[in-house]
């Protein structure tokens, strides 16, 4: 069993995206370049979205540009062709497909069932796989949903087999609204691991409150005693399991709201500063820039 954890930091997309005001292209590169120099080699780094439904995300294309002569891995999120095609005009080597597991948060977000969801990437994940651009795919409201409550673990195996027959080449699972607990955590993950290779997936937990509601080390007891993930990837919303080394300070927001509502409406988002390995983020703009 290897104790290695793969991190893959979302936050210039995922966090800034729910920021109120849109964060400029340079501070946006500069974000990523203190992410790249805090240790984290694989940065989503935005999303190539209508820009009247996310504003915080325009420019994402000169985003990438300036970012990839820099050593990494950079991924952004696609929605739909369009989409793809401009990530690929921008250079995109990895992109990001969203679904939900609820359908009460997939008709709220993106404005249809996730059948429908999932009928708009076949024809980005076919393309992608004509073109050799590998594709990640993320699930939200894995452990519960804002306006469904609690969802089957079913409902989320029937979305992961889905998108790794499209071709994701690893899968995250997002508890969105952190309600999940370490019991819930290991029959989901014994679940989907059925259809799943354990290696092609990917934990991504959000803070809410003053608290982790499952913390990584606990998302990694749940993994082992499921006699999986020799390798385990990791992934949040706006923040990752961070260095002991100075890492720049974020604050943390949940996800809820992309796509249709700023997050300073969002009713599950406290927007409380994190303290996580003995340091703490707080609220002061662009804090990181004063590494």
């Amino acid at each position: 069993m290897s104790d290695a954890v793969r991190i893959v930091e979302v936050g210039p997309r995922d966090g800034l995206q729910n920021e109120k005001t849109p964060i400029g292209v340079a501070d946006r590169i500069a974000f990523i370049e203190a992410l790249l120099g805090a240790g984290l080699p694989t940065i989503e780094v935005g999303a190539f979205v209508s820009p009247k439904a996310i504003p915080q995300m325009v420019g994402s294309d000169q985003v990438l540009r300036g970012v990839s002569h820099r050593a990494g891995e950079f991924h952004v999120l696609v929605p739909n062709e369009k989409g793809y095609e401009a990530s690929q005009a921008a250079g995109a080597k990895v992109i990001a497909v969203f679904a939900s597991a609820s359908e009460g948060f997939s008709r709220a977000n993106i404005n249809c069932s996730v059948k429908e969801s999932i009928a708009r990437f076949k024809p980005v994940l076919a393309r992608a796989r004509a073109d050799g651009i590998r594709v990640r795919g993320y699930i939200s409201c894995v452990l519960g949903c804002p306006f469904d409550g609690e969802v089957r673990p079913q409902a989320v195996v029937d979305v992961a087999t889905a998108l790794r027959d499209l071709g994701c080449y690893e899968i995250s699972l997002g508890d969105t609204i952190g309600v999940g607990t370490p019991a819930k955590a290991r029959q989901l993950v014994r679940a989907v691991a059925g259809v799943v290779p354990i290696e092609e997936l990917a934990i991504s937990t959000t803070l809410t409150g003053r608290r982790w509601p499952i913390s990584m080390r606990e998302w990694r007891k749940v993994a082992m005693s499921s006699t999986v993930l020799p390798a385990a990837s990791a992934a949040a919303p706006t923040r990752q399991v961070l260095p002991a080394t100075s890492p720049p300070r974020m604050w943390s927001t949940c996800s809820r709201g992309w796509g249709s509502k700023p997050a300073s409406t969002c009713q599950n988002c406290s927007r409380q500063p994190m303290t996580l390995a003995g340091w703490s983020g707080g609220r002061p703009s662009a804090a990181w820039r004063r590494r």
